[in-house]
């Protein structure tokens, strides 16, 4: 399959300017996507183009991803029903050092025969006087061109308008496009189908500048992802899903793709993995035969968690669920124990060497109020200690029945964990 075709098996081609697809057929193509540093992380909605731009690289061309260290400051307008709160300088620039690290490890830029780059746009845009601007990049726009972009249209017809600022956001996009042209050889732009205005601005910019004027460039938008239950991609109740795993856990990034819908987990695979079409179609038929076992889910949340996080994490994800699921904690360390409760009650216990009964354990760690709760709760089998249910409730534990002698952990009922650390007095 050439690589056009591919994109669109794997829904990748929303839009497309004419004679992409002759483009993707030709050896050393040279695209690009940008990403504004509007937080410290990106979040799971930047994996599509993310994807477009590894998806090139393997196939042996350049991709190049931009951080807006530049744009950024301004703020893109497009999907905006409202002005974006401008970030400092200071903001911007600690946002932009996370992003790169991020996008560091998703693409492969480190490699002796790599031919993928990361770059900033403030190397240029942070020395561009305005007159300079408006000159050279402005002159080519009318304003009427630029209001019939959807983008700006929008919000100029909104109560709240839209300032000259974000206005001015398109003609930085284009003037970016036609630094990466003269810069690197870069005539493609991908991103997001709400980019068509600023991608096509870029485009009519380069085929208007004096020193292009018999260039071809290209763009590409992908779809906006949206879930079946018709809801936006990557929300969820807890919120957004960030890839940095300091904002979202691993388990959790791995928990919201195990939790995909049936009618969209065959899509999100064709979108954020590296399966070939054959292995994708055995899922697909998988899911409709038996959908109780969640294959495609399941090899869905392994791969998109490989890929952000590294195999150790989709290990430990996988070792976190079947500890709180099954309660079984058997082979697990205490720095892994305590990264899959990070955030459960816990309480410190100092070290006797003639224990606690189990009673008065649960009462001092907070587990239960009283030690008749935690005697009817035992008979009753709901309290584990470390997996194991406990049916005595004369029963006494020492230190040394803790993980690696320094924790406890006890599920009361099917769902509420606690942490008992011991320590040594």
């Amino acid at each position: 399959m050439d690589l056009y075709n591919e994109f669109e098996w794997r829904g990748l081609v929303y839009d497309a300017t004419d004679g992409l697809k002759e483009r993707f057929a030709q050896p050393d193509i040279t695209a690009y996507v940008g990403f504004d540093p509007t937080a410290s992380s990106l979040h799971v909605g930047n994996l599509l183009p993310i994807m477009a731009l590894a998806r090139l690289e393997r196939a042996g061309h350049s991709p190049i991803a931009v951080v807006g260290g530049g744009t950024g400051l301004i703020g893109d307008p497009s999907g905006k029903a409202m002005e974006r709160q401008l970030l400092t300088a200071e903001q911007v620039n600690a946002n932009a050092q996370d992003i790169r690290s991020q996008l560091a490890r998703l693409l492969d830029l480190d490699s002796k025969n790599t031919r993928s780059k990361l770059v900033d746009n403030l190397e240029w845009l942070g020395g561009l006087r305005a007159v300079d601007l408006m000159r050279d990049t402005g002159k080519h726009f009318t304003v009427n061109y630029m209001l019939s972009k959807e983008s700006i249209k929008r919000r100029v017809e909104s109560k709240d308008g839209i300032s000259y600022t974000e206005f001015s956001y398109l003609l930085l996009q284009a003037y970016d496009f036609l630094q990466l042209y003269s810069r690197h050889g870069c005539n493609v732009q991908m991103g997001g189908s709400d980019q068509w205005g600023n991608i096509t601005a870029g485009i009519e910019l380069i085929r208007r500048s004096t020193s292009a004027g018999s260039l071809r460039a290209y763009g590409l938008v992908l779809p906006l992802v949206m879930t079946a239950a018709g809801t936006k991609f990557g929300k969820t109740e807890e919120g957004t899903i960030w890839l940095d795993p300091k904002m979202t856990r691993p388990y959790d990034f791995y928990q919201f793709w195990l939790n995909t819908d049936d009618r969209d987990a065959v899509k999100y695979l064709k979108f954020f993995t590296f399966l070939r079409r054959e292995r994708i179609d055995e899922l697909d038929a998988a899911t409709v035969r038996e959908p109780e076992r969640r294959l495609a889910q399941r090899e869905l949340a392994r791969e998109a968690t490989s890929l952000v996080h590294g195999a150790a994490a989709v290990r430990e994800a996988e070792s976190a669920a079947r500890v709180l699921f099954s309660g079984d904690i058997s082979g697990l360390s205490v720095d892994q124990l305590l990264r899959i409760f990070p955030s459960v009650p816990s309480s410190t216990m100092p070290s006797v060497a003639t224990g606690w009964p189990i009673t008065e354990l649960l009462v001092s760690s907070g587990v239960t109020p009283s030690k008749s709760e935690a005697t009817r709760l035992i008979r009753n089998g709901g309290i584990y200690m470390n997996g194991l249910r406990v049916t005595d409730e004369k029963l006494r534990l020492r230190p040394d029945d803790a993980v690696e002698g320094q924790l406890f952990v006890v599920r009361k009922g099917k769902r509420d964990n606690f942490l008992i650390r011991i320590t040594k007095t």
